[in-house]
């Protein structure tokens, strides 16, 4: 969402436009600062669920290979 010019400044771009951030109102910068918190979030969240994935895969296979010599009914 935001880069550094070559002068170090911050840019936003947002819906094909680039905005200096240091330009910006401070309530917009706030709402900046929002999502990018809100995008850390769901990063950090969507590695969770694939963590949890793969230990739910795990505990599948180990019980198939529990079961695999136990007759069913």
């Amino acid at each position: 969402m935001t880069e550094r010019n070559i002068d170090n400044n911050p840019v936003l771009t947002f819906e094909g436009k680039k905005y200096n951030v240091n330009e910006l109102p401070d309530d917009t910068k706030e709402l900046i600062r929002g999502l990018q918190i809100a995008e850390t979030q769901l990063k950090m969240y969507d590695d969770t669920l694939k963590l949890l994935s793969i230990g739910r895969n795990s505990l599948a296979n180990q019980l198939r290979e529990k079961l695999r010599n136990i007759n069913s009914f």
